[in-house]
C-alpha cells in the first residue's frame, strides 16, 4: 500500500459536478482553488505535501492544473484530509475573495 495520496485541485473546485471530478459538497468545496493555496493549506495543517505543476486530471486532461503528492498520516482518510483543507482554504482566503 503506498505511503501518500495524490490530490487534484478538481476535487475541491466548487464549479465543478461531482460527474466532473468534484469529491466533496457543493457547500464545502472552494471556488477557483489552485494546487499552490492547497499545498499551503496541507502544510498548515502538518502535511508534508509537494505539488507536480506538469500532471493533470485525468477527466479534465485538457486542463494543466498540477496535482499534489501527499504524504498520508496514520488515521487520516482521503476525504477527511479534503475536508480540513477545504476549510483552512476557506479560512485563510483573503476577505472579499471568493468563498
Amino acid at each position: 500500500m503506498p505511503d501518500h495520496f495524490y490530490v487534484y485541485p478538481a476535487y475541491l473546485g466548487r464549479q465543478l459536478s461531482r460527474r466532473a471530478g468534484r469529491r466533496l459538497p457543493a457547500d464545502q468545496a472552494v471556488p477557483d482553488v489552485t494546487a499552490d493555496e492547497i499545498l499551503q493549506a496541507a502544510k498548515r495543517l502538518g502535511f508534508k505535501a509537494e505539488v507536480e505543476t506538469d500532471k493533470q486530471y485525468p477527466r479534465r486532461f485538457f486542463v494543466y492544473e498540477g496535482r499534489l503528492k501527499v504524504t498520508k498520516k496514520p488515521g487520516t482518510t482521503k476525504v477527511a484530509f479534503l475536508k480540513a483543507v477545504a476549510a483552512d482554504v476557506r479560512k485563510h482566503r483573503p476577505a472579499g475573495a471568493k468563498k
